[in-house]
């Protein structure tokens, strides 16, 4: 059974500093392009981050320079480092595992419930 358990949300004030961590069970972490989705109230799903196998890493804009994505192959664990959070970073934090299955046009994509992330005064 696959598992992706995201942990480290909470609420936290502008400028501050969260890390979240996704641990991921019944899966070879180490095939798998892992990302960070997050979903403000009444938003659609957006990709915060993305991490390759090979550990290339993408942000979208609004990020870039405040968020690190990070993995661990030996703890099957991937992270978000967010500093100088912004109350527009509020939004609920999921993980995703992805990969294209060889020869196909088809890809095994998994996801976590989410955590919540709350950046206010």
């Amino acid at each position: 059974q696959v598992q992706l358990v995201e942990s480290g949300g909470g609420l936290v004030q502008p400028g501050g500093s969260l890390r979240l961590s996704c641990v991921t069970s019944g899966i070879i972490f180490s095939i798998y392009g892992m990302g960070w989705y997050r979903q403000a109230p009444g938003k659609q799903r957006e990709l915060v981050a993305a991490i390759s196998t090979g550990g290339r890493t993408n942000y979208t804009d609004s990020v870039k320079g405040r968020f690190t994505i990070s993995r661990d192959n030996a703890k099957n664990t991937v992270y978000l480092q967010m500093n100088s959070l912004k109350p527009e970073d509020t939004a609920v934090y999921y993980c995703n595992a992805d990969r294209v299955v060889v020869g196909t046009p088809y890809s095994m994509t998994y996801w976590g419930k989410g955590t919540l992330v709350t950046v206010s005064s």
